[in-house]
């Protein structure tokens, strides 16, 4: 992943969910997330009875975005991704609890478990490169590691 890409989702705190329902709506929520880089990994916490997450348990592909925490209009920055809500008990979920929790103790205290977001594919726009810059990263065996 490009390390552009990277230094942009570490940095921020909180993105945007869209998941689809059995009859082809959308729903979106927000969500603050922890980021696992050398997995390509989103962790975020939620309630099991949450509409959304009966949603992704039904149908576990998603997109979202990641703005700035702070917006700054004259350089626009921002991710937008797709990806897999993967099980709970999948090997890649194994970190999710002590990686969120270690981004935000006070979470601790609230009540949900963390779901694990397995990115496939992001396109940075990035206009401090240059008006109109994008940076784009699909999943493949060797692209963690791939600028």
């Amino acid at each position: 992943m490009n390390e552009k890409i990277i230094a942009f989702i570490t940095k921020q705190t909180c993105g945007n969910l869209c998941c689809v329902t059995a009859k082809g709506k959308p729903w979106c929520f927000s969500f603050f997330y922890a980021f696992n880089k050398e997995e390509g990994l989103l962790y975020y916490k939620s309630s099991e009875d949450a509409r959304h997450s009966a949603i992704i348990k039904a149908n576990p592909f998603v997109a979202g975005t990641i703005l700035p925490d702070k917006l700054n209009l004259l350089q626009i920055k921002g991710v937008q991704f797709e990806g897999t809500v993967i099980p709970f008990e999948h090997s890649l979920a194994k970190g999710a609890y002590s990686a969120y929790h270690k981004k935000f103790p006070f979470s601790i205290a609230m009540p949900g478990q963390i779901w694990t977001i397995r990115l496939d594919e992001i396109k940075f726009t990035d206009n401090s490169l240059g008006f109109g810059t994008k940076l784009k990263w699909e999943r493949n065996e060797m692209s963690l590691n791939s600028k």
